[in-house]
């Protein structure tokens, strides 16, 4: 077996843990959790998911090199950076915005750590992404941004999959935060019967975060509901509401979120809670997409 195989066969199923806030038992509304952030200590999340049939596809067409893009506080960045230097390959991150180094931030700093190098390139020059992969030369396998295309959709299918095998009951809603829109295809991909709820951590239209999904699966027919108003900012932007609520929830649940996806989604979740938005009996399913590796301190 491939050194890609056994790191993707040695894998459990995440945990599917019932949160078990006050409100949500005073308003009968049951909500879990999918503990997708147990799921590796650094290739976590959907960043699991996401990148499992990509290195699975690198591995078969024979190319040791990993090229990929991202922000100052791309989780995509650091797992890549950790697969890769757990499976052998050679990584290089694409860093969006010059005036950034190594030492940035710590998500940054453990990707270098990892053996990742970092290009810091400008924003204008971030948008060609072509051109600065045909100037690598050699056999370069291209992750898309945030790790979203077609086989990493299929891998975040199998979360929903994994998640009907694990509750008896039927299941209402899934919620995940929305980055590159992989995650949320992935779930609209394999939801039959629940609605999806997406929440944006970029500041951004509800007309924008369609047209992401639409690149990956069509929309036409899918129970879908896309919340764009819980970004605190924008991308890694935080305040000290946002903050707050992170270190009560944390306190109560025992649940670790971070301030860039999984905490907006959640605090989302819970307002939606507040505002009635579920009735009483609904079951609704939170994935976690991991991302812990950039949480404040």
């Amino acid at each position: 077996m491939s050194r890609v195989d056994r790191f993707w066969e040695n894998a459990a199923q995440s945990p599917l843990q019932i949160v078990q806030l006050p409100l949500f038992i005073e308003r009968g509304v049951k909500v879990y959790i999918k503990r997708d952030d147990l799921l590796h200590p650094f290739v976590s999340g959907n960043k699991w998911r996401k990148l499992k049939y990509n290195l699975l596809e690198a591995e078969k067409l024979g190319l040791k090199q990993l090229v990929t893009f991202g922000g100052a506080y791309s989780n995509h960045i650091a797992a890549v950076a950790a697969a890769g230097q757990a499976m052998g390959f050679e990584t290089l991150g694409i860093i969006r915005g010059d005036e950034l180094h190594v030492d940035s931030n710590q998500t940054l700093q453990f990707a270098s750590h990892c053996g990742m190098h970092l290009q810091f390139v400008s924003r204008t020059e971030y948008r060609d992404k072509e051109r600065l992969v045909n100037h690598l030369g050699g056999d370069w396998y291209v992750l898309p941004e945030g790790g979203s295309n077609q086989l990493a959709i299929k891998g975040v299918g199998e979360a929903v999959v994994e998640i009907q095998s694990q509750l008896a009951a039927p299941i209402d809603y899934l919620c995940t935060a929305f980055g590159t829109g992989g995650t949320s295809a992935g779930l609209l991909s394999a939801a039959a019967l629940a609605k999806v709820l997406v929440f944006s951590s970029l500041k951004i239209k509800k007309s924008d975060v369609e047209t992401h999904l639409a690149a990956f699966v069509p929309l036409q027919d899918k129970k879908l509901d896309i919340f764009t108003d819980y970004h605190f900012g924008g991308y890694g932007k935080e305040t000290e509401e946002l903050n707050q609520f992170i270190d009560d929830f944390e306190q109560e649940t025992m649940i670790p979120l971070e301030q860039v996806y999984t905490g907006k989604m959640m605090y989302g979740v819970v307002d939606l809670v507040q505002k009635g938005y579920f009735n009483p009996g609904d079951v609704v399913v939170v994935l976690h997409s991991g991302g812990l590796q950039g949480k404040r301190k």
